[in-house]
């Protein structure tokens, strides 16, 4: 297989790590930086790096990684489609709903395999959640909440994080869409679409940036769950949990420990379960699972169809924040 990678910043950077580890097949890199190029050619020299996207189409890949900023994804998405290349394109789908219907309806006809990527759907904490909520383990779901805080200056510390996508807006950036677009789609796994939701958010801190730093999201679900999502750019140290809470006990996870919990009121104790310790095991599964969708012929857990709908619920987030009340989804 001839993968190209569009966008070779930190998490470009890793798949190709992951994709050379993994032996996937011949790998081109793109991008306009130059030094992130050079970097690149230090994980293997057999790479084909170019900072003019046309030479690598001339090679003629047939699946293309697109990790540049998410104001960028439909773009580069549908130009790579309408070569026929499979997609894996970073979440979310995009920042907007431009142009999304286009791509759609270039990837069906095409035949084309999509895959927005969801990497939370692959760690083996949320998995074991969800396992715990199919068996009923803590019986029916009454409330929940999901919090992330982080430092956002220290999350690359190498660059200079005001001119990084999640700080500015015209890159796609911000706390809904960087944040809980990874939180929303975890409870979709978890619980299905929310029906209603309400939300707040704004900018509260010092940090050079043009967009919200924290948001506070409310949701109902059609089970009747109410879910509260709080996501932050400020908060040291760095937080990542979800606790859900039922009528037969509590599952409480720590993202950033790799541990989850689970109460049963019966047998009155918490059991244990620990996630993978190195973080990278999450994406090496999600590379995995692309590559045997486009071998088996098989639909991702988040095809670009499925990644709209996600999206449409973002742009409800977002619009809540400037209205009173709840919005139905």
């Amino acid at each position: 297989m001839r993968i190209l990678v569009i966008g070779c910043g930190s998490i470009g950077q890793r798949h190709i790590k992951n994709l050379v580890f993994l032996k996937a097949g011949e790998i081109l890199a793109f991008d306009i930086d130059r030094k992130k190029l050079e970097e690149v050619k230090d994980i293997s020299p057999l790479i084909k790096v170019a900072n003019n996207l046309r030479k690598l189409w001339e090679e003629n890949p047939e699946t293309v990684f697109i990790t540049v900023p998410t104001a960028l994804h439909t773009e580069y998405a549908i130009e790579a489609a309408k070569r026929g290349c499979h997609l894996f394109i970073e979440k979310p789908l995009s920042h907007n709903m431009r142009r999304l219907d286009e791509l759609i309806k270039i990837a069906k006809n095409k035949k084309l395999v999509t895959f927005v990527g969801y990497s939370f759907r692959f760690n083996n904490c949320l998995v074991k959640m969800k396992e715990l909520l199919e068996n009923k383990a803590i019986g029916k779901i009454i409330a929940g909440r999901f919090h992330f805080g982080s430092y956002l200056p220290e999350r690359h510390p190498w660059e200079d994080y005001r001119f990084g996508y999640g700080a500015k807006k015209s890159l796609g950036g911000g706390v809904i869409l960087d944040v809980i677009s990874h939180n929303l789609d975890s409870l979709i796994f978890l619980l299905g679409k929310p029906k209603e939701v309400f939300c707040y958010s704004s900018k509260k801190s010092d940090l050079c940036i043009d967009v919200e730093d924290i948001s506070e999201v409310m949701m109902k679900f059609c089970g009747g769950e109410i879910i509260s999502l709080h996501g932050n750019f400020f908060q040291r140290p760095y937080e990542h949990t979800f606790e859900l809470i039922g009528d037969q006990g509590t599952i409480f996870c720590d993202f950033v420990k790799k541990i989850l919990r689970s109460y049963n009121i019966e047998e009155k104790n918490w059991v244990t379960y620990h996630g993978a310790r190195d973080l990278n095991t999450v994406y090496i599964k999600e590379v995995k699972y692309f590559i045997k969708c486009i071998e088996k012929k098989m639909l991702p857990p988040v095809d670009v169809a499925r990644g709209k709908e996600e999206l449409e619920i973002l742009m409800k987030i977002k619009q809540a924040t400037f209205k009173q009340g709840w919005l139905k989804i």
